[in-house]
């Protein structure tokens, strides 16, 4: 059933600035329509939030879930949940009811014209291109100063573009009031609740409730930290004041930008430098620091009061890792998660993940928490244990020459 035609498109205030940004920076194409096969989609009835746009980073290569994600095509651009949809196309799915077609994915030139493949029905020009590789404050600072240059109330959401989230409702929630405190200038980040003492996330230490009307669930932040051991995460859940952080950020683009300026204005001013001038981009961006966005806006911000938090009560996963992915995605009755063709697939008495990619039958026995992938080019058999050392193999091969595996 297809959707409004007013979804596909890029919305025509905002065309001018980043229309010529794009221009400066990928080529001199003008907008593409929507194929017309592209698949279409009727969006749940939820109100719209006409000043919210969403910014999506497209970054990373998910290098330990090599060899399924791989430098030239990583792991936002896959299918690792066996929807058919990639994890990008799947972000952009459930923000779609809450800003249409106000959609900006900021990516890297070697990925841009995949991305335009996955999402054509927003058009060329929701695609903003990276000259080359920064950290995420660059990105996210690029898409937020060029909406900033037509609507400076304007508020933007930052959502990355590979995370997997299994309740779309609860978590369109969560913006929503996330969107109200970001409009009584906050900047805004949606924690989620622990479900164990994971040692892979930073945390944010929950402050006093806001008591804001529309965001009941607002509280302030006392403060992030970064990745603890086992010991130091069980002591944070034992409190009940600490939250995963997924690395959500919601503000006004003003907001984000003089939150940036208080802490190094040469910065700020040089993104809003390139959305006024987007020729200048190729001249500029080389001299933007590398910096995330946790330390280059949100720690400092929290040190200083201006951050809220809304506690996230959806299923999320970044799945980062082998173990991670074999969370999200169902098993057979053997015990197996099986990403693929499960009729390629005999397990017995075995536990684990398969990643059935090819033609071929994959036949595991008596094996527990195993990782078999089977692209085709590679194949790898490993434990979940042994899993992220796959990293090191990458490095080995790129020693090798083997950059083609990479």
């Amino acid at each position: 059933m297809a959707r409004d035609s007013t979804h596909d498109v890029v919305p025509p205030p905002l065309r001018t600035v980043y229309g010529r940004l794009l221009t400066a920076v990928v080529s001199t194409l003008g907008d593409r329509p929507a194929s017309a096969n592209a698949t279409r989609r009727r969006w749940p009835r939820v109100m719209p939030m006409s000043r919210l746009w969403s910014i999506i980073p497209a970054g990373g290569a998910g290098t330990r879930l090599w060899p399924l994600s791989r430098e030239r095509r990583p792991k936002f651009l896959l299918d690792l949940t066996g929807s058919g949809r990639s994890l990008l196309q799947q972000t952009v799915d459930r923000l779609a009811p809450l800003v249409e077609g106000r959609v900006l994915v900021v990516t890297g030139a070697d990925h841009a014209d995949q991305v335009r493949a996955d999402l054509p029905e927003l058009g060329e020009q929701a695609v903003l291109v990276e000259p080359s590789r920064k950290d995420s404050m660059a990105a996210i600072g690029l898409a937020a100063a060029v909406v900033e240059a037509q609507d400076p109330d304007a508020v933007v959401g930052s959502f990355a573009a590979d995370h997997v989230i299994a309740d779309p409702d609860r978590f369109r929630a969560c913006v929503q009031e996330a969107v109200v405190l970001a409009e009584q200038g906050h900047l805004v980040t949606i924690g989620i609740t622990p479900t164990g003492p994971a040692t892979g996330f930073g945390y944010i230490r929950v402050g006093a409730p806001l008591d804001v009307p529309g965001a009941p669930r607002g509280r302030a932040v006392a403060e992030f930290v970064e990745k603890p051991d086992l010991e130091t995460a069980r002591g944070y859940l034992s409190t009940g004041e600490f939250l995963w952080n997924a690395g959500m950020f919601v503000a006004r683009a003003s907001t984000l930008l003089d939150l940036l300026a208080d802490r190094d204005p040469s910065f700020a001013q040089r993104l809003r430098d390139i959305a006024a001038d987007p020729a200048s981009l190729a001249e500029v961006w080389p001299s933007l620091p590398r910096i995330a966005i946790d330390h280059a806006v949100a720690e400092p911000a929290a040190a200083a009061g201006r951050v809220a938090v809304v506690p996230g009560d959806f299923a999320w996963d970044d799945v980062g890792d082998f173990a991670s992915l074999t969370g999200v995605l169902p098993t057979d009755s053997s015990g197996l998660a099986i990403l693929g063709d499960p009729a390629r697939v005999h397990g017995e008495g075995s536990s684990g993940l398969v990643v059935a990619g090819t033609e071929r039958d994959v036949v595991v026995l008596g094996m527990t928490d195993v990782v078999v992938v089977d692209t085709g080019e590679v194949l790898l058999v490993t434990t979940r244990e042994r899993a992220q050392d796959v990293k090191g193999v990458i490095e080995r091969l790129k020693d090798a020459g083997r950059t083609d595996l990479a």
